[in-house]
């Protein structure tokens, strides 16, 4: 804040310009005659910056322990020794499951189970709630973090650079809590990991303040258009099979509602009053950013509550929404949105292993001696897809 030297003029003559937000923070009031020539007397009038502007360093930090994360699992995988059939083998222990079994090139779901993954069985009956946080970051596959992890950062630098580090990381990981209740409610047959959840929860967050910020926006409508845009495009991919839309809902909802509690900005009014103090006292919110902030946070509370008594004791969404599984998966002639385990028969004769899938009755004989559990779980998934 810099403060010259001439006398202020009368808070009467003050006019605040605006510089849109997304591109520059600082409030300039400014005289109507600012517009002199450069050899005019100096302008007296000070510059306030409103908002500052922080350092990113959080997000950029996340996305590389997300990056760790994804090659220690690789590292634990070790797919020449569990499984028959590798991709990358010139990788050696750190190679990719077959495509049959693993599409996004990646571990085997027993490799991303005893790394933390998302098992609404193992939170359920066996009290590891952990796993509601620790599937935040775990990924599939080499695509499936590429595609989180650019998403982190386009979306996650610019939020960190406007509210700092503190809100932010705090959004990011609540918003990816709620997509893991939500997520162990409503899929219970299978495992969920990555950082969706906490990705749709920044998108969520956005969304929420634009509205509650919505004075400072120069733009409005457009900017609020081109954000649904984006946002309808991605929930509309998590209708794809195997893809955990309900993670994305979850996350969403939660960063909505958090973007009110975190992300509200003061109105201008009180920004000039604090410069101009003959001006009329305004308060430092509006009524209605008030109003949004006490309902958001009594909502959260009620929300995660119940979400997590529920998880906890078993309930099983689908059981009280029969359609509600359309929202993570739409069947068509192209694919099935059928998510139960592979299932099969193992018969192990000497040196000969005979595999057979209870869901489609395809066979397979193998010549695979003393076949670990993991080496015949990867041979029923292929066969079973």
């Amino acid at each position: 804040m810099s403060y010259p030297m001439a006398k202020d003029p009368p808070p009467s003559d003050i006019q605040i310009r605006v510089n849109s937000r997304r591109n520059n923070s600082v409030i300039h009031p400014v005289d109507q005659s600012d517009s002199a020539p450069a050899s005019a007397t100096p302008s007296p009038f000070r510059e306030i910056k409103h908002f500052k502007k922080w350092v990113t360093w959080l997000i950029p930090l996340f996305v590389i322990a997300n990056t760790i994360v994804f090659i220690i699992t690789m590292y634990v995988n070790n797919c020449p020794k569990n499984s028959v059939n590798c991709i990358a083998t010139f990788l050696g222990r750190f190679s990719f499951q077959p495509f049959k079994e693993n599409p996004l090139l990646g571990p085997s779901s027993s490799t991303l189970v005893k790394m933390g993954a998302l098992d609404v069985n193992k939170v359920v009956r066996g009290d590891q709630g952990w796993r509601l946080i620790t599937c935040n970051w775990l990924h599939a596959g080499v695509f499936h973090i590429l595609a989180n992890m650019l998403s982190l950062l386009v979306i996650g630098i610019r939020l960190e650079r406007e509210f700092g580090f503190v809100r932010i990381g705090l959004l990011y990981v609540i918003s990816g809590l709620g997509g893991s209740i939500m997520s162990g409610l409503f899929i219970q047959s299978s495992i969920s990991v990555g950082a969706s959840g906490a990705l749709f929860g920044l998108l969520g967050g956005m969304l929420s303040e634009l509205i509650t910020n919505w004075t400072l926006y120069a733009s409005k409508f457009a900017a609020l258009l081109t954000l649904l845009v984006i946002i309808v495009i991605n929930l509309a991919v998590g209708i794809l099979p195997h893809v955990d839309n309900f993670a994305h809902i979850g996350g969403f909802v939660s960063g909505f509602l958090l973007g009110f509690v975190f992300l509200i900005r003061p109105q201008f009014g009180w920004v000039r009053q604090r410069y101009a103090p003959s001006v009329s006292a305004r308060p430092k919110f509006k009524m209605y950013q008030c109003i949004l902030w006490v309902v958001s946070l009594i909502l959260l509370i009620i929300g995660f509550t119940a979400g997590l008594v529920m998880l906890l004791r078993g309930f099983n969404a689908n059981d009280h929404c029969s359609w509600c599984h359309y929202l993570s998966c739409v069947p068509t002639s192209k694919w099935s949105c059928n998510t139960d385990p592979a299932s099969c028969l193992a018969n192990q004769i000497g040196n000969q292993l005979n595999i057979t899938c209870t869901s489609n009755g395809k066979s397979g004989i193998y010549v695979l001696p003393d076949a670990s559990n993991s080496q015949i779980q990867g041979l029923c998934v292929g066969l079973c897809s």
